[in-house]
């Protein structure tokens, strides 16, 4: 039965989250890992005070646009995001990567939380959305607070639905059809860009949305206005909203959100 027909009889969609197990097995993973032990012996001494005063100026502001597999790479070009910040601001983005790539997470994340704790007001102050969100979803996936995972997803919920529509809006800004097809090829050919740090959806092959969904699945069985939100986040797909918009220009199956 095909992958349209399925979606058709409301049958959910959503790209499986492998377990812990089968991450551990792949060699992809692992590939991402490489070179992470250096970057996070620089993190474990860290003086906050120096960092918040001393200013990356070695680069040109230039942002990322997707990952390299290449943990030493990438946080190398990361690092050009925060051109003129203070070094804090990368201190904050390294600890979020190496957590994505589940290198000693328990050990990165406890670094995290101990930075959130001590310089929550700076962070707040100077980090852009595009970071406040990257945060947020961290203390989502990581958390052991129960109201904090859940304002963290609120957080994810909150903008992730308005780069959405802001997505949208770049691609109806075209008077033509061709031209909104161009437009759409931008979107899946490099970075574009919205506001303050964030940037469109790559729209029919992004896994913004999966990601969103996995947090949500995860956290919607705690409680019955988990299921509420999980309910409704289901619906918002079938009904004509951005998110059913999005979903019909959808064409990865592996980051399928519905």
């Amino acid at each position: 039965m095909g992958r349209g027909l399925l979606a058709g009889l409301g049958i959910d969609m959503a790209a499986r989250k492998k377990s812990r197990l089968e991450r551990w097995l792949s060699f992809n993973q692992h590939r991402k890992r490489f070179g992470a032990s250096q970057a996070a012996t620089a993190l474990r001494t860290s003086d906050y005070s120096a960092l918040k005063i001393q200013l990356i100026s070695d680069t040109e502001q230039v942002y990322t646009h997707g990952a390299t597999k290449d943990i030493t790479q990438h946080l190398h070009n990361l690092r050009a995001e925060f051109a003129g910040q203070a070094e804090l601001l990368y201190y904050h983005a390294q600890l979020i990567v190496l957590i994505r790539r589940e290198y000693q997470v328990a050990e990165q994340f406890a670094l995290f939380e101990r930075l959130w704790d001590s310089e929550a007001e700076f962070l707040r102050e100077h980090l852009n959305t595009r970071w406040l969100v990257a945060a947020a979803d961290t203390f989502a996936d990581h958390s052991k607070d129960a109201s904090t995972r859940a304002l963290a997803l609120a957080v994810s919920l909150l903008v992730n639905t308005i780069k959405l529509q802001e997505t949208e809006r770049y691609l109806q800004a075209a008077e033509h059809l061709t031209d909104q097809a161009e437009r759409q090829q931008q979107l899946q050919a490099g970075r574009v860009a919205l506001f303050d740090g964030t940037s469109a959806f790559a729209v029919g092959t992004d896994d913004t949305l999966r990601n969103l969904r996995w947090r949500l699945d995860a956290l919607s069985q705690t409680n019955p206005m988990g299921l509420v939100l999980a309910e409704l986040f289901q619906r918002l797909q079938t009904h004509d909203t951005v998110y059913q918009r999005f979903r019909q220009r959808h064409t990865r199956a592996k980051t399928a959100w519905w």
